[in-house]
């Protein structure tokens, strides 16, 4: 049997400004109008004969969003193995190998980045039927994407000796230069490593113990403090802290004698930074090789990507351009430069600026909230509350909050009590649309959404201080009451 591993740790940096820390590309309908990402390499597994439900690896940050894109399919995972921080792909499939052997010691393990794109799924199902052939016989396979192109993005793979349905790995290659790409692609010798792994959990066990043996004792330390929630698995953040970052190429691919990899063509894509998006748009561009998405109105304008997701954008005579707009910045790029972007990501978190890691809507397991307005002294959001879902029970010491219903119902829960001894203080109450109440500084409180749609609210908070860290929680229903240490956008 087959279990699938998809790692869903990126931040996609190189896709701002659509793609944030807090919400980055493999949540996003970046490929398709109806499913993400994430959920596109969900349901890839569906394919796949003899496979089990998925295992999700992610940190504890999308933890949420992961469980929602679940949902929405309908799908139940085998696990969503939560990382307390990332220290890259070896540590996190040595976890997700030792949770495979709890259930069966000849399970499979098929490796997938949740933020790939697979034009032609069954080219991909018959080369992992190609690579399972070359694990059972003690081979540790990698996929290795036949090049079109001389792209100096991707790592390469040598491929060596002529094995049943595959090569012997010869070596793992650096992202090369224009000229090095371009003698790999002339001489057939050389496939894009995609990232994607097919081998016996057992086995993968056996080399990291070889190769890495601390990364081994670290996650071994860590899964044995384990506590699992629902469907998710929390490790233990302090034996993980200590485990070295590292790739399962620099690990153990690079040095294990088992190496195999099996070729193919199946219209892969990682989709690394905005150029991929405009390739991928082939069947939708106009005659002047323009793709647009959005309110978008183009006058004399040739081989470009524009994106608007708020308002119109107007381009006039400009070339091969990326323009990607948001409801709080603007990314302006040439096609060749857009793998840069990340270096603005940098720059904006070096300045501490909300638009390196937020959007002005985020996401919680209760629903989204949208900053409106924000000036001193005052802010205003819009809350939106999932049917049947709760905020916690909290207080803030720096803020005031006028609530104003819009759309729905809300119950509201107030008082100066705190937990289940004190629930005499607290007093519940409902407002409908047109309705609204005040929540003073100090005041315990929560809001619910007890109807069958959606509860759509105004908040306006004022104080000297707005920060969603001010923030106690005294009842949680999604877990989160240890979670008063979060950063700016994680505590609402």
């Amino acid at each position: 049997m087959i279990l699938p591993v998809i790692l869903s740790g990126g931040s996609g940096s190189r896709l701002w400004p659509v793609s944030r820390e807090h919400y980055p590309k493999q949540f996003l309908k970046l490929n398709s109008e109806t499913l993400t990402l994430l959920q596109e390499a969900i349901q890839r597994t569906e394919t796949i004969p003899q496979c089990l439900s998925p295992l999700l690896v992610c940190n504890e940050q999308h933890r949420f969003l992961v469980a929602e894109q679940l949902q929405q399919l309908g799908v139940a995972p085998f696990r969503i193995l939560l990382e307390p921080e990332g220290r890259n792909t070896a540590p996190a499939l040595t976890l997700a190998a030792l949770a495979a052997l709890e259930i069966d010691d000849e399970l499979q393990l098929l490796v997938m980045p949740a933020d790939h794109v697979i034009e032609r799924v069954d080219a991909f199902v018959e080369a992992v039927e190609q690579g399972r052939a070359l694990v059972d016989g003690g081979h540790l396979v990698t996929f290795g994407i036949t090049p079109h192109s001389p792209n100096t993005g991707y790592g390469y793979i040598r491929k060596g000796e002529t094995l049943d349905s595959g090569y012997r790995v010869d070596a793992f290659v650096e992202k090369p230069d224009r000229d090095r790409a371009q003698q790999y692609l002339e001489s057939g010798d050389y496939l894009w490593n995609s990232g994607i792994f097919l081998f016996s959990a057992k086995q993968y066990l056996s080399e990291i113990a070889q190769h890495a043996p601390q990364i081994l004792e670290c996650c071994d330390a860590a899964f044995a403090q384990r506590q699992e929630d629902l469907d998710f698995m929390r490790i233990g953040a302090k034996a993980f802290a200590d485990c070295p970052s590292d790739s399962i190429d620099y690990a153990v691919m690079e040095h294990t004698r088992h190496a195999a990899v099996v070729p193919m063509d199946p219209g892969w894509n990682d989709i690394g930074a905005w150029d991929a998006i405009h390739a991928l748009s082939s069947n939708t561009k106009d005659d002047a090789g323009n793709a647009t998405q959005g309110d978008v109105l183009l006058h004399d304008v040739k081989d470009s990507f524009l994106r608007s997701d708020s308002r119109l954008i107007a381009a006039v005579g400009v070339q091969d351009l990326i323009v990607v707009e948001t409801d709080d910045a603007v990314l302006v790029a040439h096609r060749d430069h857009v793998q840069d972007t990340k270096q603005i990501v940098n720059i904006l978190k070096a300045q501490h600026r909300s638009e390196g890691h937020v959007h002005k809507c985020v996401y919680r397991p209760w629903g989204h909230y949208r900053t409106m307005v924000i000036s001193d002294g005052f802010q205003v959001k819009e809350i939106v509350v999932n049917p049947g879902q709760t905020l916690s029970l909290q207080m803030h010491y720096h803020r005031a909050e006028h609530w104003v219903v819009v759309q729905g119902t809300a119950k509201v829960t107030q008082g100066q009590g705190h937990g289940d001894s004190d629930s005499g203080q607290l007093k519940s109450f409902l407002l409908s649309e047109d309705e609204s109440t005040y929540i003073s500084l100090g005041t315990v409180h929560r809001l619910e959404n007890p109807g069958v749609i959606p509860l759509r609210l105004i908040e306006v908070q004022t104080g000297r201080y707005l920060g969603e860290d001010d923030i106690v929680r005294f009842n949680d229903v999604y877990g989160r009451v240890a979670d008063q240490t979060a950063t700016e956008g994680q505590n609402a």
